[in-house]
């Protein structure tokens, strides 16, 4: 198997060297490095480009805003439903109060 020469900042060689294992060749070390890479599907995360990071806290605002809203709505009925006398009915029910 042949091998090839390659240079490096300083800087680099020594944080590949922080990261090598006891007994671990640079050859090794960057092979699995490599295949890390590769095969983390984690390694993907807080990759999002600054272009899109506004749009998502923006989408992520309304998404909280329209929960929030539509759980007060659904207490504001049930409250309403209780304090009128009547039950109150879900999904589940053949739409007969539960009472």
């Amino acid at each position: 198997m042949g091998t090839k020469t390659i240079g490096l900042r300083e800087e680099v060689y020594e944080r590949l060297k922080a990261r090598k294992r006891e007994g671990e060749s640079f050859s090794d070390l960057v092979d699995r490095l490599v295949d890390e890479r590769r095969t983390d599907w984690r390694e993907g995360f807080g990759t999002l480009p600054d272009s899109a990071v506004e749009d998502l806290k923006a989408t992520a605002r309304a998404s909280r805003r329209d929960t929030a809203d539509g759980l007060a709505k659904r207490s504001d009925g049930a409250i309403e439903a209780l304090s009128s006398g009547g039950g109150i009915s879900t999904d589940r029910d053949s739409g007969e109060d539960e009472r």
